[in-house]
């Protein structure tokens, strides 16, 4: 039996995601995953019976989001994702030696997604993937804070979302 090496918990306080994506759990695995194959090279292949790596996306709503995107960001408003990295150099309790890596959690919000989605002319699933990707890329220590960094970033979601046969998001961008 192969095992995945990246396991993906997908929970859902908002079940609108649901309705909107029906098939909203499997195609956040299959983005987490994409993220997963560009952003971590060389951790493709798990070994052994337990995966390499784990994350946990949560489906969630703006009125989820604002108070964490004030506590840890300092703006009192809605956003579309967050990403939090589980780092066991900030005071965290190591791992246990068997267990995956925790990368972190990853927080999306229904109404900016789908706004965001609505303005770009995009699906909501296709935004969605997007979003996944991006997030689960900050878990991997991906980050846009410099020109150089931004455009790495880029080029690994693009990669990740061709995976998905999803197309590139920054297109209209860089026109």
């Amino acid at each position: 039996m192969m095992v995945e090496p990246l396991e993906v918990d997908v929970s859902m306080p908002c079940p609108v995601w649901k309705e909107a994506v029906p098939s909203v759990e499997d195609l956040c695995r299959h983005a987490a995953f994409a993220a997963f194959l560009e952003g971590a090279p060389g951790k493709h292949r798990a070994s052994g019976d337990k995966p390499l790596a784990e994350v946990s996306l949560v489906l969630a709503d703006n009125a989820f989001i604002q108070p964490l995107n004030e506590k840890y960001r300092g703006r009192n408003v809605p956003t579309n994702t967050l990403s939090f990295a589980f780092r066991e150099d900030e005071g965290r309790a190591p791992q246990p030696q068997d267990a995956p890596e925790m990368l972190g959690d990853v927080v999306l919000a229904f109404e900016t997604a789908r706004a965001e989605a609505g303005a770009e002319g995009k699906s909501l699933a296709d935004h969605l993937r997007h979003l996944v990707v991006h997030g689960v890329l900050h878990l991997l220590g991906r980050d846009h804070q410099t020109a150089k960094d931004a455009r790495i970033m880029e080029r690994l979601e693009i990669q990740a979302l061709a995976r998905l046969d999803v197309a590139d998001p920054y297109t209209k961008l860089h026109q």
